[in-house]
């Protein structure tokens, strides 16, 4: 006796049922693995964070040490830090150079990490990375800073809170 094509003694293939039940584990997974993904993010970023301020407070203390070692103009009045966070990365003149060499403390300035900005048209970011952070002179306290005469500091401009429980402001 012969069987037709459409029936067999053997089942092939998934039910719906099965199906969606491999639906619903998968689901569940990837729901799961959603926050530990938003934590890994944060974390990278948070690690940019701490680089970046670590560079561009470097590149302000090598400017500083310039400016005492007197290789860089300085005014009487004037502290030695830098006026504008631009010139750690377009550069001084050497005054004590003969060729008048530029001495140059970073090679770009990092844009704050966690600096959340609107992107154009075009989908191209506007903001130049100087505007991204906070800047404290001098002459600021520690717990309320405020930009003057020179950059003494940076530091990031988010409200947020890192995963340490500290503010992004205040690290």
């Amino acid at each position: 006796m012969a069987i037709s094509p459409g029936i067999s003694g053997k089942h092939r293939g998934f039910t719906l049922i099965e199906l969606m039940i491999v639906v619903a584990i998968m689901a569940i997974m990837a729901t799961a693995a959603m926050p530990l993904r938003e934590l890994m993010v944060k974390r990278e970023k948070e690690q940019e964070l701490r680089v970046a301020l670590r560079q561009i407070r470097t590149a302000i203390d090598a400017y500083k040490q310039a400016a005492d070692e007197g290789r860089i103009t300085k005014k009487a009045d004037e502290t030695g830090y830098p006026p504008r966070l631009e010139e750690l990365f377009m550069g001084v003149p050497d005054i004590k150079s003969q060729d008048k060499k530029i001495i140059y403390f970073m090679r770009r300035l990092p844009k704050d990490p966690m600096f959340i900005e609107l992107l154009d048209v075009a989908g191209i970011t506007a903001t130049p990375a100087v505007d991204t952070w906070g800047k404290r002179s001098y002459e600021s306290p520690w717990d309320s800073p405020k930009e003057g005469d020179d950059v003494f500091d940076v530091y990031s401009r988010s409200e947020d809170i890192g995963l340490n429980g500290i503010p992004y402001r205040d690290w």
